[in-house]
């Protein structure tokens, strides 16, 4: 991953990485690399290798976190929110099981809320980014509870019981 301020600088990173490289007999896939301009404006960056002009993305992933143009994580928690709601569904009878209480939500935190928070330290969160997490935290606390969401139960006393 390169990083640059401006377009040209870029370009000039890209170059000087092609030229050290060639000393190496290694070359750049130009069909697999990607440009991305992260800004509030959807300009596209123009840049070259091998009179060969490379594809801009709105977002890819890397070290596996999801990088978007406008810089958001609402991409990123609601991914991770989809793979924490698969793995409580997995796990869902022993979630949902006779344990004790204290213990359940142990297991919980332990094995589906490290999923769903996973780099949640470089996130920049908003506050319609908070709404979604804390919608996924009712959603996990109602079905361990086995609440239906047609009980007409407040997110209040579903908190007081667990």
């Amino acid at each position: 991953m390169l990083l640059a301020k401006e377009e040209k600088v870029l370009q000039d990173m890209i170059d000087k990485l092609i030229e050290i490289g060639r000393r190496y007999r290694m070359e750049i896939n130009v069909e697999k690399t990607k440009v991305m301009r992260i800004s509030r404006q959807p300009f596209r960056v123009k840049i070259i290798i091998d009179q060969k002009q490379l594809e801009n993305v709105e977002s890819f992933k890397y070290l596996g976190n999801i990088l978007t143009n406008d810089g958001r994580c609402t991409c990123e928690i609601k991914c991770r929110i989809a793979m924490a709601k698969a793995a409580f569904n997995k796990k869902r009878t022993l979630f949902t099981s006779i344990l004790d209480l204290e213990l359940r939500k142990k297991l919980v935190k332990c094995y589906v809320w490290s999923i769903a928070l996973n780099g949640a330290e470089t996130w920049t969160l908003r506050a319609v980014d908070q709404k979604h997490l804390e919608r996924f935290e009712m959603w996990c606390w109602r079905r361990m509870e086995k609440i239906s969401w047609t009980d007409h139960v407040r997110n209040e006393e579903v908190l007081l019981r667990v």
